[in-house]
């Protein structure tokens, strides 16, 4: 069984009333358009085609930046209807496939697992044609299902068109669609132009009871699937579901949360059991946090790896790594580079950018480590800067295990510090410290040794 799938994402979004394509909004860190190729792209046999028209360029490279060339594109240059859109992809799958899943790329909520139903449900019921719809009472402008007096579907009426009675119906269609694709491409292009000039793929419907082929419509249990985006008010509202679905799961994989309404945890974040999430705390990117850990609140993580027992407060955090036992906060930022090794302790106002700290540092509170590479064991002092940057050029700082940096030590990188050295409080070192040896003073200068 070869299956094809079509995402449309070729739409103005002129609700929107943004210059951004609507198809590259965000949703949970990510664009609406990789949220619903995400759930096709798993069950199409072939690469999946997303029809693009309003901002082909921008949409067409977002999608090519992480799926490369797992993904095909077809142009709708001119937005004439859903029926429009889907023959654009026809010269790419006709003749390739036996089914064809066509979804829309502003609903970013269907799962995976449920176009998997969809699939079995059309296979077992031998249709030519499978919708999709959800039952509920907020229309949110769908087309309504009509039902004949045995339960068939025999026809879809947009709201614009529908009659009072027609608008009392509770059923709506959420246009995802299964078809055999054989029939697909016969009669797609038969298709007759609406009052407004539009291809409708809903008049496919019609056409299947007409010819006395088989149809039928999937019915959504969770009818948040079927939310889709075309203003800001939708958007908070998927965002708003997502980050609730989101949560849950972890939530029932082992993850405690204490206030999960005020938490955003994105979708390819990863969180160990017992870990507890405190509130406020947002986890974004490709996030890792290991088992044991307690983070927030109030914290931000953004693709940051963290290991197991560690604790994170009132912090943010980029592209950073975290080992075990590692605690840090509060007001702790750690930036792009930041690499602290097992059971560092980062105090209160610390930041690191670039730099590595391996096991057991201690760095006191109100200090920065830039473009450094800390040694084992060491102590530094509050108020410690590396001054790395001379306006033109960052450069390194070395310090050896074991050494003692005391309160507002000034680094001038580069320089490198020896094992077991110490410097006194308020020393500004620039010129490197041998091992084992004290240095004080403005600029520092090592103690004199006694005869």
């Amino acid at each position: 069984m070869i299956i094809a799938s079509v995402v449309l994402a070729a739409g103005m979004g002129t609700r929107m009333k943004s210059r951004t394509p609507k198809m590259l909004h965000s949703l949970l860190g990510k664009p609406l358009v990789m949220h619903s190729l995400s759930s096709v792209i798993g069950i199409s046999t072939l690469p999946p085609v997303v029809v693009v028209g309003h901002g082909n360029e921008d949409v067409t490279q977002a999608v090519r930046d992480v799926y490369g060339e797992r993904v095909q594109f077809a142009i709708q240059p001119e937005q004439l209807g859903t029926g429009h859109a889907v023959m654009s992809a026809e010269a790419l799958l006709t003749g390739k496939s036996d089914l064809v899943i066509v979804t829309f790329a502003d609903m970013p909520m269907l799962r995976e697992e449920t176009i998997a139903s969809i699939l079995k449900f059309h296979l077992e019921s031998g249709n030519a044609l499978t919708m999709t719809s959800i039952v509920g009472d907020v229309p949110r402008g769908f087309g309504r299902v009509l039902r004949d007096a045995n339960g068939n579907v025999f026809a879809i009426v947009e709201e614009a068109d529908a009659t009072s009675e027609q608008l009392k119906v509770r059923e709506y269609n959420i246009s995802v669609y299964c078809f055999d694709a054989q029939w697909l491409w016969e009669n797609l292009k038969t298709i007759k132009t609406s009052p407004k000039g539009e291809y409708y793929l809903t008049d496919l419907v019609q056409m299947a009871v007409a010819q006395g082929k088989k149809l039928g419509a999937f019915i959504l249990q969770d009818s948040t699937e079927g939310l889709g985006i075309n203003t800001r008010v939708d958007l908070a509202d998927c965002e708003l579901a997502m980050r609730k679905r989101v949560i849950r799961q972890w939530m029932l994989d082992g993850v405690t949360f204490l206030d999960p309404d005020s938490c955003t945890i994105e979708s390819d974040v990863v969180i160990g059991q017992d870990t507890v999430i405190l509130p406020n705390t947002h986890l974004r990117g490709s996030t890792r946090i290991g088992e044991n850990c307690q983070i927030g609140p109030d914290t931000t993580l953004t693709d940051t790896t963290v290991g197991n027992d560690c604790t994170i407060t009132y912090s943010v955090t980029e592209k950073a790594s975290l080992g075990n036992h590692v605690s840090m906060g509060p007001f702790c930022h750690l930036r792009k580079g930041a690499v602290l090794m097992d059971g560092v302790h980062l105090g209160n106002f610390g930041e690191v950018k670039d730099s590595v700290l391996d096991e057991c540092v201690k760095m006191g509170h109100f200090s920065y480590i830039g473009n450094a590479k800390i040694g084992k064991n060491v102590n530094i002092g509050a108020g410690t800067i590396t001054c790395n940057y001379d306006g033109k050029f960052k450069h390194p700082t070395e310090i050896g295990e074991n050494t003692f940096i005391g309160s507002d030590t000034m680094l001038v990188a580069p320089v490198k510090i020896g094992k077991n050295a110490k410097t006194g409080a308020g020393s500004v070192v620039t010129k490197d410290v041998p091992d084992d040896t004290l240095v004080y003073g403005v600029p520092a200068h090592p103690k004199e040794r006694k005869e």
